[in-house]
């Protein structure tokens, strides 16, 4: 490494780290690769090297993970660290209910803000965490890591290459089987199927959709959902029975801008089969796609087959054959690295980042006008937050 480089350190508090996504996505997949590659390349002599410190409530998850990741510094004293000049990041990867009152103590401490979705379980404590972080002056924003997935990445360019003309609708198709604990362990923890500790897949993935439809096909305009609870009792991670208040799936249409509809089903208690976990499937006059993490297949106006009804007899016609499987035309890194190496420039060199914390309360709006829709049976609109 030349002596003549310019190495811009950055500390960042990574509070939440002993979690599943705290842990697996920023830290393993994010961060540590980061430094791992020299830090952020600014330029030929210019870099950016995070300097994280580990923060949690439970000293030997944190020694375990200190061991396991080789970052030495690690603290279950939220207060004293966020006290600590060398540190100007705080990142929140917590609980939902728990993620308010954190971020508003590192505001006041003057932090940059970088925090998980949803950022708080109702619209208006969203709007705050946005307001206060604008009064203190601090940077601030919010994991919107889907725009960055390959899949949706192609999406992105063949509606900028006009491949899908007149965009008629959108279907996604989101979720799969989590076992309920008792004979097999559960795939998730157990709060986010108690909504009084902020669990709910409507909670959850409406924050996702949001900033997915906002950002790709049209901003969102009405909500008919309804939400679910198909499984009223699950076993913890000590194998104890509870009572599963949270919704555990969601169906909802999205009236979009320009007439688009989009069609969203979620859910814990579905079995896969389809192409991937989540597949998202645009139908345009010209054309149409699927995308799922990371492959996309089209079907251009051209190509497109003929089908005849039939039910009488059995059909030989595979019709999957009739997609064209998009190539990798460039390579893809890690949605939440790549979001969290753009937050990292946007602090240090003032580049523009505009999914902030007022894009993350769009996304706690839409949840709420989702559960509102459900509970009523009705189409409600969705008012701007700007």
């Amino acid at each position: 490494m030349s002596d003549d480089l310019k190495t811009h350190t950055i500390g960042i508090i990574m509070n939440g780290v002993t979690g599943r996504m705290g842990m697996n996505q920023h830290l393993l997949r994010s961060i540590i690769p980061i430094m791992e590659q020299g830090g952020v390349k600014i330029s030929a002599d210019e870099v950016i090297m995070p300097d994280p410190i580990l923060v949690g409530r439970n000293a030997a998850k944190l020694e375990k993970l200190s061991e396991q990741t080789g970052i030495e510094k690690w603290t279950t004293d939220l207060d004293k660290v966020l006290a600590d000049d060398d540190y100007q990041i705080y990142f929140d990867a917590l609980r939902t209910d728990l993620r308010p009152d954190n971020i508003k103590k590192a505001v006041a401490a003057g932090k940059h803000i970088y925090c998980e979705k949803p950022t708080a379980l109702n619209t208006p404590d969203a709007v705050e965490l946005h307001e206060i972080a604008e009064e203190k002056g601090v940077k601030h924003g919010v994991v919107q890591d889907k725009l960055w997935l390959p899949g949706l990445a192609k999406l992105r360019q063949l509606r900028k290459q006009d491949f899908f003309g007149k965009i008629l609708s959108v279907k996604a198709d989101f979720g799969y089987w989590v076992f309920e604990g008792d004979t097999i362990p559960a795939q998730r923890p157990s709060w986010n199927y108690r909504k009084e500790d902020g669990g709910g897949i409507i909670l959850d993935m409406f924050c996702h959709w949001r900033y997915v439809l906002d950002n790709i096909f049209g901003e969102v305009q009405r909500v008919s959902c309804l939400g679910t609870t198909h499984i009223d009792k699950r076993y913890d991670e000590k194998g104890e029975e509870y009572e599963a208040t949270a919704d555990d799936a969601a169906y909802a249409i999205f009236e979009l801008e320009e007439g688009i509809v989009a069609q969203f089903n979620s859910s814990w208690t579905t079995r896969v089969r389809r192409d991937d976990l989540v597949t998202f499937q645009v139908d345009g006059t010209k054309g149409s796609a699927v995308a799922g993490l990371r492959k996309a297949w089209i079907q251009p106006h051209s190509a497109t087959p003929k089908p005849v009804w039939n039910p009488d007899v059995d059909s030989d016609h595979d019709f999957h054959e009739d997609w064209i499987l998009l190539p990798d035309q460039q390579e893809f890194d890690n949605a939440f690295k790549i979001q969290w190496e753009l937050f990292l420039r946007h602090v240090v060199k003032d580049e523009p980042f505009r999914w902030n914390l007022l894009e993350a309360a769009k996304g706690v709006q839409l949840a709420e006008i989702g559960y509102e829709a459900s509970e009523k049976r009705e189409w409600i609109d969705v008012p701007s937050l700007t």
